[in-house]
C-alpha cells in the first residue's frame, strides 16, 4: 500500500501515544438479550422472505434499528472509543445463506450511519468517538478445504472474497466509517482478500482510512486456523501498513496472554489491540461465558500494566459492564511505545476526524 495520509481518523495515531484506547464489547452477546424472534428479524420489509431470517443479526439494522443504536450507545457510555459497526456478517458471501446477498451494500451503508449517530451523539472535542467498520472472515475459508476427503477443494475463490469485501468497504465508507477493523482472522488469505479490496478502494476514492487487522488464534498451539503463528500472521499482513494489530476472540485474556505478548515483541512499529472473550463459554452464565466485568477487566489490566497494549476491548461475552471495567483499569497504565516507521506519515496532514 501507498503511504498516503488519513483523510479520517485522523486523530487516532496522536490518541493512541497519549493513552490505552478502548474498542466496545460484543454485539451478538447483546443481541441475545433482547430475546428477538423471527418477527423482529424479518419486520415488514422482509415478512415475505422464504429463508428463516433468525440469527441474521446483521439484518436488525433495517428491522431493529433501535436494538443495534441501544447497544452502540450502551458501549458508548461505558467508555468505549471505537464502536463497532453491525456488519460482522455483511458480506455477499455471509449473506447468500440468507438468500439476502442482493442487500449486503446497503447492510453495511446502515450500519455505518447508525454507528456514526451513536458516536456523534456521545463524542465531544476532548474524547472523540469513532466508528470501526467490521469485516468479519466470512463463513468461507480459502485456503482450506470444507471436504475432508478432497484437500484441493475450495468453497469460496480469492476473487470471490476480494468482490465482497470491496462492495463491503464501499457501503461502510458512504455510511461515514472512520476506520476499518478486518477482525477475527482465521484464514490469512480470506484478509488479504479483504486487504486488497480495501486498498484498491482507497486508491478509486482518494480517501484513506486507518486499518486494524485482528487474527483469531483458535487454541493452545498458538496459530491461527489456516496454520500460521502469530509471528507468520504478521509478516503476512505488514506490508497493509495498519494503524494496529491485534488478536481477539476463541480465547479469553488468560489464554491470550502469550500470544499478544508475543505480537507486541513483533510487531514494534505497529500499535496493538486486544479483545479477547469473558473466559470460556459457559451456557449457564447471563453471557454465556464465564467472566465478570471484575474477572476480565483484572486480566486485561495485566496486558496494560505489562506494557502489550494501545487498545483494548472485548468480543464473545463481553458487555457494557466489561468495557466500563476494562476503560477503567487500562487507564491507569500508558499505552504500549512504537517504534514509529509509517504512522506518522500515514497521518501528516490529514484533516482531524
Amino acid at each position: 500500500m501507498k503511504t498516503l495520509p488519513y483523510t479520517r481518523g485522523a486523530r487516532l495515531p496522536e490518541l493512541l501515544k497519549q493513552r490505552i484506547l478502548v474498542l466496545d464489547g460484543a454485539m451478538g452477546t447483546m443481541i441475545q438479550r433482547y430475546k428477538l424472534g423471527e418477527a423482529d428479524y424479518r419486520g415488514e420489509r422482509f415478512k415475505d422472505h422464504g429463508k428463516d431470517l433468525k440469527g441474521n443479526n446483521e439484518l436488525l439494522v433495517f428491522t431493529r434499528p433501535d436494538v443495534i443504536s441501544e447497544i452502540h450507545e450502551g458501549y458508548l457510555a461505558a467508555g468505549a472509543d471505537l464502536i463497532e459497526t453491525n456488519t460482522f456478517g455483511a458480506t455477499t458471501v455471509a449473506q447468500e445463506d440468507y438468500g439476502l446477498a442482493p442487500i449486503a451494500r446497503e447492510i453495511n451503508l446502515v450500519a455505518a450511519q447508525l454507528a456514526r449517530a451513536a458516536c456523534d451523539k456521545y463524542g465531544t472535542a476532548d474524547k472523540p468517538r469513532f466508528v470501526a467498520g467490521a469485516f468479519g472472515p466470512t463463513p468461507r475459508t480459502a485456503s482450506i478445504s470444507p471436504d475432508v476427503n478432497d484437500p484441493a477443494a475450495r468453497n469460496v475463490s480469492f476473487d470471490e472474497l476480494h468482490a465482497a469485501y470491496k462492495e463491503q468497504a464501499e457501503g461502510l465508507l458512504e455510511g461515514g466509517a472512520d476506520l476499518f477493523l478486518v477482525e477475527t482472522i482465521f484464514d490469512t488469505l480470506n484478509a488479504k482478500a479483504a486487504i486488497f479490496a480495501i486498498d484498491e478502494l482507497f486508491e478509486e476514492t482518494g480517501e484513506r482510512l486507518p486499518i486494524i487487522i485482528s487474527g483469531t488464534v483458535t487454541d493452545a498451539s498458538g496459530r491461527i486456523l489456516s496454520g500460521q503463528t502469530v509471528s507468520a500472521f504478521w509478516h503476512s499482513v505488514r506490508h497493509a501498513k495498519p494503524l494496529a494489530v491485534g488478536l481477539n476472540c476463541a480465547l479469553g485474556a488468560a489464554l491470550m496472554r502469550p500470544y499478544i505478548e508475543e505480537l507486541a515483541k513483533v510487531a514494534g512499529d505497529t500499535f496493538v489491540s486486544c479483545y479477547p472473550n469473558a473466559g470460556l463459554p459457559n451456557p449457564m452464565s447471563d453471557t454465556g461465558f464465564d467472566e465478570t466485568p471484575p474477572i476480565t477487566g483484572g486480566l486485561v489490566e495485566g496486558f496494560a500494566q505489562a506494557g502489550f497494549l494501545n487498545i483494548a476491548g472485548g468480543c464473545c461475552g463481553t458487555t457494557p459492564e466489561h468495557i466500563a471495567e476494562i476503560a477503567k483499569r487500562v487507564s491507569a497504565y500508558k499505552p504500549r511505545v512504537v517504534q514509529e516507521r509509517w504512522i506518522s506519515a500515514l497521518a501528516q496532514e490529514a484533516e482531524p476526524a
